[in-house]
C-alpha cells in the first residue's frame, strides 16, 4: 500500500489554505490571481502581467461593496488597500506566495520573469529609484489632489490645503519633465516598471480627477509625449480595464 502522504501536493491546490480563496474562488487555481479594482494603484499591476504575458486570474474588489475591508481581504492584505496577488509557483521552492503593495508587486514579477527591469545592477537601482519616487511622492501628491479637486476636499471653503498639493503635484511634474527631456522612457529607451508605475497616475490626474489646467499640464511637454507614447501600448490599454468595473 503506498503512503498517500509522500505524494507532492500540486502548488494550486495549497491555495485552499489561504482564505482569500473563500471568497473569490479561483476558476484556475494554476495561475497567479490578482486581487484589484482599475485604480491608478490597481492598473500598475494588470499593465505590468499583461505587458510580461504571464497568465492570470483577475478578481474584482469592488469598493462600493466594502470587499477590501472583509476579513478574507485582509488575511492577504491587513492594509485593506488593493492590488495583491496570490502566486501559486511563488519563489521559496515553488510554494505559494502572498504579496501586497504594488511597487512591491511589479518588481517580484520584473525579477520573477526577467522581465522590464534592467539586469545591470546600476540601471536596476536607478530603475528602482523611480520607481519608489513614484510610490512615495507621485502617488500620494496626485491623490491628493484629486481629493481636494474633486471628491469631498472640494468642498472645503479653505483652498490652501488644495493649493498645496497643487503646487506639489506641478514640482514632481517639473522633475519627470526635466528627467524626461530628450527620453523616450524613463531608463531611456527601456520600458520599465518605473514607466508602468505613473502611468495611470498621470492619466488619472489629467483624466478622472480633471485636474490638468489646474496643475497647468500643457507646459510639460516631455511628460505629455511620455503619456501618449504609454498609452498607446496595446498592453497599457488592456491593463488600464482590468479587473472589469460592475
Amino acid at each position: 500500500m503506498s503512503d498517500m502522504s509522500s505524494i507532492p501536493v500540486p502548488n494550486w491546490d495549497r491555495l485552499s489554505v489561504f482564505p482569500i480563496t473563500r471568497r473569490w474562488p479561483p476558476k484556475h487555481p494554476e495561475l497567479l490571481q490578482l486581487y484589484s479594482l482599475p485604480t491608478p494603484n490597481g492598473v500598475k499591476v494588470s499593465i505590468m502581467l499583461e505587458e510580461i504575458e504571464l497568465p492570470y486570474e483577475a478578481h474584482l474588489v469592488d469598493f462600493g461593496k466594502d470587499d477590501q475591508k472583509t476579513p478574507e481581504f485582509l488575511s492577504l492584505n491587513p492594509n485593506g488597500k488593493i492590488p495583491a496577488i496570490l502566486d501559486p509557483n511563488g519563489p521559496r521552492d515553488r510554494k505559494p506566495l502572498a504579496l501586497f503593495e504594488s511597487g512591491a508587486i511589479l518588481q517580484y514579477l520584473a525579477e520573477k520573469t526577467g522581465k522590464l527591469l534592467p539586469q545591470d545592477a546600476a540601471r536596476r537601482y536607478q530603475t528602482l529609484q523611480w520607481l519608489h519616487f513614484q510610490m512615495g511622492s507621485v502617488g500620494p501628491m496626485f491623490g491628493q489632489v484629486g481629493f481636494f479637486h474633486k471628491f469631498a476636499g472640494k468642498d472645503y471653503e479653505d483652498k490652501r490645503p488644495r493649493d498645496r498639493y497643487v503646487a506639489e503635484a506641478k514640482r514632481l511634474l517639473g522633475v519627470m519633465d526635466t528627467h524626461l527631456a530628450g527620453r523616450q522612457w524613463f531608463m531611456d529607451d527601456d520600458y520599465t516598471i518605473a514607466d508602468i508605475s505613473m502611468l495611470g497616475w498621470v492619466r488619472n490626474l489629467i483624466g478622472f480627477y480633471g485636474a490638468g489646467d489646474l496643475v497647468e499640464f500643457a507646459q510639460f511637454k516631455a511628460v505629455g509625449a511620455w503619456l501618449e507614447r504609454g498609452l498607446a501600448r496595446p498592453a497599457v490599454q488592456r491593463g488600464l480595464n482590468i479587473p472589469a468595473r460592475p
